[in-house]
């Protein structure tokens, strides 16, 4: 799996979030890594990730809502992200 830390779009962005999700729900990679991976694509992509509080309306289109709850509690876990957030309670399917 070959992630960067710097995405051009949000498409791009939403496929490494899937890949490293998927990866981690396949047993390809553990709680570490997922955890890593997520804070450095959020860190060095926030304006792609958030807007207005809310995960991007591509976000929740191209990952699902199953995906971006994982997401979600580890930006929460990790102090990047508001307890009281409830971004992916707008939609998304998966």
């Amino acid at each position: 799996m070959n992630l960067k830390l710097f995405y051009k779009t949000q498409r791009e962005l939403a496929l490494a979030l899937n890949s490293i999700v998927d990866a981690y729900w396949q047993d390809e990679v553990d709680e570490a890594t997922l955890f890593k991976n997520v804070q450095d694509i959020y860190t060095n992509n926030p304006d792609k990730v958030l807007k207005n509080g809310d995960f991007t309306t591509v976000l929740r289109q191209q990952c699902g809502k199953r995906r971006l709850v994982v997401v979600e509690r580890i930006l929460q876990m990790n102090g990047l992200l508001q307890d009281d957030s409830s971004s992916t309670s707008h939609g998304g399917n998966q």
